[in-house]
């Protein structure tokens, strides 16, 4: 998946918790909110407010589906309140591949 169509597949499924999402969907989508985030701050810390509270939604969707695609279920998302070592745990599950059968479809 490039970077164009990672985007705009994220973008089409706002609010889609179910499925799967491949490695490369997750993490192109997340270096374009890192990058957006970024430019956006270096002009105004409003714009960049507005655009994480616009893509908070997606990307909490695509980490759950990229959690799906490891067979893992999407509430493990909750790690990340967890400074440090959740935030480990959930970095190492989105760096493993595809798991197949998978209870997820």
């Amino acid at each position: 998946m490039t970077f164009g169509e990672s985007i705009s597949t994220c973008f089409s499924k706002y609010a889609t918790f179910d499925g799967r999402a491949t490695r490369s969907e997750y993490w192109w989508f997340a270096l374009f909110t890192f990058l957006a985030s970024v430019i956006l701050g270096m002009i105004s810390e409003t714009a960049s407010g507005v655009f994480s509270l616009a893509v908070l939604l997606p990307s909490l969707a695509v980490g759950a589906r990229r959690l799906h695609d490891t067979d893992r279920s999407g509430w493990f998302l909750l790690l990340w309140l967890l400074p440090i070592i959740g935030w480990i745990v959930l970095l190492f599950f989105a760096t493993q591949e595809s798991k197949e059968p998978n209870r997820f479809s």
